[in-house]
């Protein structure tokens, strides 16, 4: 499946949070979504996910969903959201759950998402037993558990330490590389976003605008080689470059407040 906006606007009461907003995500791509605070960048996804009713403009995912699928739009939020009382099979299974799916084949995803996300040899531990990566390891796998059309992550990566991040980064490029998910991706970490997506959408101050959609022209299996650092921080600086003066704005912003 795609998502395609086409000017999308939304505000909270008198409050404009985005302003014609129109882009696309094509099938099996990742498009990472940056700007200031208070860009609106949850707001929008969180219109594509369907928590918030559209306003002005419309927000349509074309397409036909994978073969399998239980969940069409899917969240992943930096909040692992685990139930504390169930282990990481137990958690991962409560996305199962209500599908009338048989016992075969709960076992079969569950064992199957698991060992992708680096997990078949912790599925009976509690989630206070594990670190932080490896929590957000374990919502990942609740996500894709379902096989979704579509993937919505809310800054993913934003608690765990730099080390962390990275491996976790490693993981989700192999892990899209087998699913081919059409994922939207917001994040403030512009490292991130170069690593990770195919093209990245550049919201202005609130009301969020497009300023820029930027291709990242680096195949994402090479971007860890010492031949594309350049080239991936001189894109890391165009981007800082493009949202710097606003992002320092929206901070005194956010202080002031």
């Amino acid at each position: 499946m795609q998502v395609v906006l086409d000017g999308v606007g939304y505000a909270y009461g008198d409050l404009p949070v985005l302003d014609g907003v129109s882009f696309s995500v094509a099938e099996g791509e990742t498009a990472a979504l940056i700007g200031p605070s208070g860009c609106g960048k949850s707001t929008l996804l969180n219109l594509v996910g369907g928590l918030l009713q559209q306003q002005v403009g419309r927000v349509s995912t074309p397409g036909a969903p994978p073969a399998g699928c239980l969940n069409p739009l899917t969240f992943v939020f930096q909040d692992f959201a685990l139930l504390p009382w169930r282990s990481v099979a137990g958690n991962v299974a409560l996305a199962l759950e209500h599908h009338g799916l048989g016992r075969k084949e709960r076992e079969g995803r569950i064992n199957e998402v698991l060992t992708l996300c680096g997990l078949a040899d912790f599925a009976d531990a509690l989630p206070r037993q594990l670190s932080g990566g490896m929590r957000q390891r374990v919502g990942i796998a609740r996500a894709i558990a379902v096989k979704p059309a579509v993937l919505l992550m809310d800054e993913p990566l934003s608690a765990l330490d730099a080390q962390t991040r990275e491996l976790l980064m490693e993981d989700l490029v192999a892990i899209w590389a087998r699913e081919r998910t059409t994922t939207l991706y917001v994040t403030h970490n512009l490292s991130e976003a170069v690593r990770l997506a195919d093209k990245v959408v550049v919201l202005s101050r609130r009301p969020g605008r497009i300023k820029r959609v930027v291709e990242v022209p680096v195949p994402v299996f090479e971007r860890h080689k010492l031949d594309h650092a350049a080239a991936l921080q001189a894109l890391q600086d165009e981007l800082w470059g493009l949202i710097k003066t606003e992002a320092q704005v929206a901070d005194r912003e956010v202080q002031d407040v």
